[in-house]
């Protein structure tokens, strides 16, 4: 997994992303929620989320609900409104498809610097003003 500037791989950020959006839907969050949501395995599941327990990122017990430590969140919280203002941008700037536009910020949204975001964030401002 390849780490970011933050020390946390892009897989981990997006294990957080998704227990951050999963947690706006329901009360609880558990492994079986987050690979039905991704796609993959219990397992793989598992051994993330235990590897973000020992960083301080979740709080878990074994066959229990997963929570969002105030680091985790942080973190998730940055990713998901990321992926949200890219997804935004490609769409009503862009006139991407709603499915093109979520694929494409999925794949740049760990990437892109916070100087673009605020660019992007700028540009979308100045034209709904037009």
């Amino acid at each position: 997994m390849e780490a970011d500037v933050k020390g946390i791989s892009k897989a981990l950020e997006t294990y957080l992303e998704v227990i951050y959006v999963l947690a706006l839907k329901k009360s609880y969050v558990r492994i079986t929620d987050i690979s039905v949501y991704l796609g993959i395995s219990k397992p793989s599941v598992n051994r993330a989320v235990n590897t973000l327990k020992s960083n301080g990122y979740v709080l878990h017990e074994p066959y229990g609900d997963i929570t969002l430590t105030e680091k985790g969140r942080a973190i998730a919280e940055k990713v998901y409104n990321n992926h949200y203002i890219i997804k935004t941008f490609f769409t009503d700037i862009l006139k991407i498809s709603r499915e093109d536009a979520e694929k494409e910020a999925i794949s740049v949204g760990h990437s892109i610097s916070a100087g673009t975001i605020d660019r992007m964030v700028q540009y979308m401002n100045r034209a709904v003003g037009e």
